[in-house]
This record gives C-alpha cells, structure tokens and sequence, in this order.
C-alpha cells in the first residue's frame, strides 16, 4: 500500500514560487504584446492610413472571439483538461495570433493581392487594420485563455497559503510588463532612425517574446505534472476530484453575486484597458508632446499598480477588507478621469497629467488585488475556471464595444480634424469616468450583501485556509 505523501511540491517555498515566475512570464509578455503599438497610435495612423475608427476597431478586436464564446469554452476545456494543456494551447494561440498582426503591419503585406483584396471592401478601414485585427482577434483568444488558466493554478498551487499575494505578485509582473513596453515600443519604432520610425520592430520583438513565454509554460506544466503525481492523482488530466458538468454553467449564470461582481469587473476594466490604447495620444494632444515623451509619462501608471499590489495582496492574505479596497479603487478611478476629461486641458500641466496617472495606477491595484482572490471564496472548485471564464467572458465585452466607442466618440468629437495630435479628448475622457461611477454603485452593494451574508470578502484569506472553509462548503449563492 503506497503512503501518502506528507509535504507536496506547492508546499515548499522554493517549488511554488518557481511555478509563479514561469506563468508569470507567459502572462508578461503577453501583456507586452497587449500594448506593443498603444503608444504608436499616430504613427500607425500616419503610415499606414488608419483613422480612431480604425484603431478602435483593431483594439476592440482582441476581445471579438471571447464575446462570442470561446472564452466560455476556454473555460469549459480547463475545467476538463486542466491546467497544463490549456496553458500550452493559450500560449501557442498567442504566438499564431502575434504572427498573424506581425505579418500585417509589415512591410511584406504592403503591395500584396491580399492586402489588395481586403482594400477593396469596407474602405473606411484599411486592409492592414483588417489582418492585424483579426491576427490580434486569435491572440485575444489565447491571451484570455492564459489568463483564466494562470488564475487557477495559482488557486492550485498557493491554496491555503499566500493566495493573494502570489496573484498580486503576478498581476504586478504584468503591469511591468506594461511600464516596459511603454517605454522601449517607441524607442524601437525609432530604431531605424529618427526620419523613418516603423511600427515593425516593436511587434517583431513582442512577437519574439511570447516564444519565450511558450517556453517558460512548457517548462511549468513538468512541475505540475510532478505536483499532481505527489497529491496521488491517478487521472489523464489536473482536473478536481469531483468531475465539472455542463449544468455547472448554468448553475454560475444563476448566482447573484456572480453579476454583481461580473458587471463590476467589466465596468472597471472597460475604463483602464481601453483607456490604455489612447492615452498616450491623449496626452500628446492635450501637453502637445511627441510619442515617445507621451509614453515617458503613461509608463508610470502600471508602476504604481506594480509594487502596490502584491503589498495589498499581504494585507488581503492577513487583514481582509476586499469589498472597502473595490469601493476606494472606483473612487479613485473617477476622479483621475475626471482630472483628464477637465482639468489637463484647461492647465496643460505634465505634473498634474502625472500626478493622476500615478493615482491611477494605485486604483488599478486596489480593484484586481481584492477581486481575482475573492473568486475562490464563493465558487466551488471543480468550476472554478468556468467561473473565471466567465467573468472574462462578461469582462470581454466591455472591452471589445469600449474601444470601439471610443474611437467613434473621439472621431464625432472631432468633426473634420485629420492631424492625429490635435484631437479634443474631453467625451472620451467623460465616458471613462461615467463607467467608475457604474463600478462604485456596483461595489457599494457588494459591500453590503457581504455584510448582510456573510461570503467572507472582507475576511483575511490566511485565516480563511486555516480553519474549517466554511464559505467554500457553503458554494453559489442562487438567491
């Protein structure tokens, strides 16, 4: 009779957070490749002929597949085929999808019967906006495929120890990845020389990095195979104990908190990502700076979210609080947006521009690092990547109709205006606060069902673990 073994890979120190870095890594420069061309949004527009409808429409695109269900099935195949699979196929997905965009922006696609052929239909947006939407389309569908699947493994691989902290450590390494790209994206546009800036050489290189990315999950998926061997898992997949049901979905679309927090989630989000694709021309318009002194200032902002959340990830862990840290998140979410739609255009100030920019980033913080480790408290587990999917998939559709809206918003604020660095911002900008406002109602009543309920989202995560799991056993509430 085999003895069971007493101390498994996660619970040494050294082996769980080896797992963080190599996930991490994946999600990182996927994040990379997320924002590549944000701070590009005058050049591509000058060199190859795109409009803010056409860049609202290649932002949006992302998010299409998700919307339109793959994200529900990428959480179905997780919740099946577990982590190691799944993160293999997200991040090979990303890597099809960066070649694809890669190949569109080129200088190989300019000229060719394709490019010809996607010219000669939907004039009003450029066969290169096309192919590089679509290619970013099937990235989209990795890269939230990844995200789901990082969210569970570190549920699997940190339960009952630092849970939020490992989510905000790795959350923060994202966000770098943000502050990185916004600082080296320019640069390498101009790498080939100041009279002849290219939009290539920065989606070459991300495109580059999500193959190191592959590499780094192929690397993690061998420890986790070791992980499941040790916990005496017996089955084909890293699946839970008791097998996911179709019926599962149903039963998450019918949870009253899951809405709450879902439709807080795609409000909140729908105000940064999207916002993330014009704020350096924003700026540029609003200071009258370059792109790359534009990408100076925004690179500050996932900075502030990088070192403040794995600190409110320890706080979580320790002392709670995550419905309070959802509330002042929103708070502060709107008068940064408020501070960009009014009083950067009235005083053209790049301190105040970078003052709330930094007061941005502790917002993005706040909401992630109290959100994303509160979802294991109320989901069962053998659907708990349904239920992240889901989440995602709500997420998704803000984020896919928001930067088109934006761009239209931005294009009929602008009436006859065709230089990229005299856009008027303000509607935008007043868009984006109109969504916090949304998010803190949102927030506000889950603060108060979790006083009245008792799900536990303002109880520390540590002591949680330690005792008798009793929000767990309780599972959905169907009220």
């Amino acid at each position: 009779m085999t003895e069971k073994v007493t101390k498994a890979l996660n619970d040494k120190a050294w082996a769980r957070w080896t797992a963080l870095i190599l996930v991490a890594l994946m999600m990182l420069f996927a994040y990379m490749f997320v924002d590549v061309m944000s701070p590009l949004q005058s050049l591509i527009e000058t060199q190859r002929g795109w409009t803010p409808d056409a860049f609202g429409y290649y932002a949006g695109a992302e998010y299409i597949l998700n919307v339109f269900g793959f994200l529900i099935l990428a959480g179905i195949i997780l919740d099946k085929m577990g982590v190691r699979f799944t993160g293999t196929l997200s991040a090979s997905v990303m890597v099809i999808g960066a070649c694809i965009k890669f190949y569109a922006i080129s200088d190989w696609f300019q000229g060719t019967a394709l490019e010809q052929w996607l010219n000669s239909w939907w004039t009003d947006f450029p066969g290169s906006a096309k192919l590089a939407a679509f290619g970013f389309m099937i990235f989209g569908c990795g890269c939230e495929m990844a995200g789901i699947t990082v969210s569970k493994v570190l549920a699997k691989w940190f339960e009952g120890k630092e849970m939020a902290l490992a989510m905000g450590l790795e959350m923060a390494l994202a966000r770098f990845g943000v502050f990185a790209i916004f600082s080296i994206s320019p640069r390498l546009a101009e790498w080939m020389g100041k009279d002849d800036p290219t939009v290539v050489i920065p989606v070459g290189f991300c495109t580059a990095l999500l193959f190191i990315g592959l590499l780094s999950y192929v690397v993690f998926t061998f420890m986790d195979r070791t992980l499941d061997k040790e916990l005496g898992s017996n089955k084909s997949t890293d699946t839970a104990e008791e097998e996911f049901k179709l019926s599962d979905v149903a039963n998450i679309f019918r949870s009253r908190l899951f809405w709450i927090i879902a439709l807080l989630c795609v409000l909140y989000y729908s105000a940064i990502f999207p916002f993330q694709r014009y704020a350096a021309n924003m700026l540029q318009c609003n200071l009258g700076i370059d792109a790359t002194t534009a990408s100076d200032i925004f690179r500050w902002f996932p900075v502030g979210a990088a070192v403040i959340t794995p600190l409110l990830g320890m706080f979580l862990d320790h002392k709670g609080k995550g419905a309070t840290m959802l509330i002042i998140g929103a708070i502060l979410m709107i008068v940064c947006h408020l501070t960009f739609a009014l009083v950067v255009p009235a005083y053209p100030s790049a301190a105040i521009a970078f003052s709330a920019i930094i007061v941005l980033g502790i917002s993005f913080s706040l909401v992630p690092a109290a959100l994303w480790p509160s979802i294991p408290k109320i989901m069962d587990a053998r659907f708990l990547g349904s239920a992240y999917s889901l989440i995602f998939w709500v997420q998704n559709i803000g984020l896919a109709l928001f930067p088109i809206l934006i761009g239209k918003v931005l294009t009929a604020s602008n009436p006859g205006v065709t230089d990229p660095m005299k856009y008027d911002y303000t509607n935008p900008m007043l868009l984006f606060a109109s969504l916090g406002v949304l998010a803190l109602i949102f927030g506000l009543i889950l603060k108060a069902l979790d006083a009245k309920k008792h799900y536990g989202l303002e109880l520390p995560n540590i002591v949680k673990n330690k005792e008798e799991e009793v929000f767990e056993s309780e599972g959905l509430d169907n009220e």
